[in-house]
């Protein structure tokens, strides 16, 4: 059988109608890499049900790895995450319109966990790629920073303890064209907003996926 690699993204939030997470993960699955396959799934941005979607998801594929994607409006380039911390505090609602504020998202858990996949060296393969990539030391206090938050714990609990780790993408350069165009949506005609052509980011997530499975045997 086939080892894992577990990689999600997100479905659509905010009034945004497409999420290239989402398009990025069905762009991976079944992807085979390093004698891996990889597993593209969607989670849902939904504080009560993420958790459960994820841990289920964990227990169907039993990765070697899990690599969370999702998308930060205003980011400018591939954001590797380092951290996950114990606190969801929402700007917005989530998709089923809860809005948290200061709550733990573990009430016993650690104030944070580390990512365990290798970021330096998967920021150094972009940049050598040609592909724009810095580090992070905040994942948020959204739906993004409680998966991988969540994540880091559910994998470290796991056989095995597959590497866990999570990636935040700014907007797919389609997508801000189109809302501009339409003049509706999350920017309006004037704005601008930063972003990457998908492909450019779908290249960027299989050369994560590709260094953070050196050395995992």
């Amino acid at each position: 059988m086939i080892p894992t690699v577990l990689v999600t993204g997100f479905e659509p939030f905010g009034g945004i109608a497409y999420n290239p997470s989402a398009a990025i993960v069905a762009a991976l699955d079944d992807w085979e890499v390093g004698g891996y396959k990889v597993a593209g799934r969607v989670l849902p941005v939904d504080f009560a049900r993420y958790r459960s979607a994820l841990e289920a998801l964990l227990g169907e594929t039993a990765p070697a790895l899990y690599l969370g994607f999702g998308l930060a409006t205003g980011e400018d380039m591939i954001r590797v995450e380092r951290f996950g911390v114990n606190l969801a505090d929402f700007e917005i609602p989530d998709n089923a319109g809860a809005r948290h504020s200061g709550r733990a998202i573990e009430p016993n858990g650690p104030d944070a966990r580390g990512s365990t996949i290798p970021f330096a060296e998967i920021r150094a393969a972009l940049l050598e790629a040609g592909i724009p990539a810095r580090l992070s030391n905040s994942a948020g206090s959204y739906l993004c920073n409680a998966t991988l938050y969540s994540a880091l714990g559910l994998c470290a609990a796991r056989p095995g303890a597959p590497a866990c780790g999570f990636i935040h993408l700014p907007y797919a350069s389609h997508q801000v064209a189109a809302i501009l165009k339409d003049e509706k949506g999350a920017l309006n005609g004037e704005s601008v907003a930063p972003s990457l052509p998908i492909e450019t980011m779908i290249a960027a997530a299989r050369i994560a996926v590709a260094v953070a499975l050196k050395g995992r045997g």
